[in-house]
């Protein structure tokens, strides 16, 4: 039986963790009193406790916690984005390689993707790899997301009877060109520069498009979309979660609408190619709290594990 905290259980993405854990018979989660969820010594007894410690907090307070683990046995992974682009952590996306794979099922200290980062690292990082995008590439990536990636403050106001006009109506932010995953991006893609972003949130709870579109003739050599959906099936074939889509979305979408809610409370994510010979649409599919935080959490601890990762995920 593994033992689980989720230090901040009481927030989006650790409730999401919890309920996947609801019926599963392998797992105890340790419960911290209502009235001590702020009091640091029994978050440390409980994170010293545990085998697996989730950490869904702030990023200075996820910082302070993951301090309070003196023992060796207990293992975390952290939701929040403070240690993304640490060098001491593993950054927890395992169909990017068979490295991070293996990196992941033996580390102590696992950072989960940001849910905008997973969309646009899944697009980019086999490219750069693969030597078709050059490192100064000028990327640009827009996406929309459901309203629950804003947390509870969010949620409320959206779901409220009073919200505003605009609020029935997507929204850009982030508009400093400064978001907190930007970092992340650049770095796990290997870019010599951060991706101009162009995040949106919309006035549905859940699911995501991240999108990166392409000019073929500023590519280290000329690609066709069809050149781009070979190396990305290459890439990920064999994964569960991560599937490449018939090259134009053909079959899946008949009526040409690629919708962000399609994938809402799977841990899936679909990757697509559209485009022509002069530019190229990448478009990664997922549900912002499923492979986005919560789902991708629960992975990762399945595969620290030596569980199928797939095991109480759907």
């Amino acid at each position: 039986m593994t033992k689980v905290f989720i230090d901040g259980k009481e927030g989006t993405t650790g409730l999401q963790i919890f309920e996947r854990f609801v019926n599963r018979r392998d797992v105890e989660v340790l419960l911290i009193d209502e009235d001590k969820r702020k009091d640091t010594e029994e978050r440390k007894r409980l994170i010293g406790m545990s085998d697996i410690t989730f950490l869904c907090l702030p990023d200075a307070a996820a910082v302070e916690a993951a301090a309070l683990a003196e023992n060796s046995h207990t293992r975390i992974i952290d939701a929040s984005t403070a240690h993304r682009t640490d060098p001491l952590w593993t950054y927890g996306f395992p169909e990017l390689s068979a490295a991070h794979r293996e990196k992941i099922a033996k580390s102590d200290r696992v950072a989960n993707p940001g849910c905008y980062a997973s969309g646009f690292i899944s697009l980019v990082y086999p490219l750069v790899k693969a030597g078709v995008l050059p490192e100064d590439y000028p990327l640009t990536c827009h996406a929309v997301s459901g309203y629950s990636g804003g947390g509870k403050k969010m949620i409320a106001a959206l779901e409220s009877e009073g919200k505003t006009q605009e609020m029935f109506s997507p929204r850009q932010y982030a508009l400093t060109q400064a978001h907190k995953h930007l970092p992340e991006m650049q770095a796990v893609c290997g870019l010599k520069y951060k991706p101009m972003f162009n995040p949106i949130v919309d006035d549905y709870y859940a699911g995501m498009v991240v999108s990166v579109p392409l000019v073929a003739r500023a590519l280290t050599k000329r690609y066709t979309p069809q050149d781009i959906h070979e190396i990305l099936s290459a890439h990920y074939d064999g994964q569960r979660f991560v599937r490449v889509m018939e090259l134009g979305g053909k079959d899946t979408l008949p009526d040409g609408f690629l919708a962000a809610n399609t994938l809402a409370g799977t841990n899936d994510m679909q990757l697509f190619v559209f485009g022509n010979d002069e530019h190229i649409l990448l478009c990664s599919r997922l549900d912002n709290l499923g492979k986005g935080a919560s789902g991708a959490a629960v992975q990762n601890m399945n595969i620290m594990l030596g569980l199928d990762e797939w095991t109480g995920l759907v």
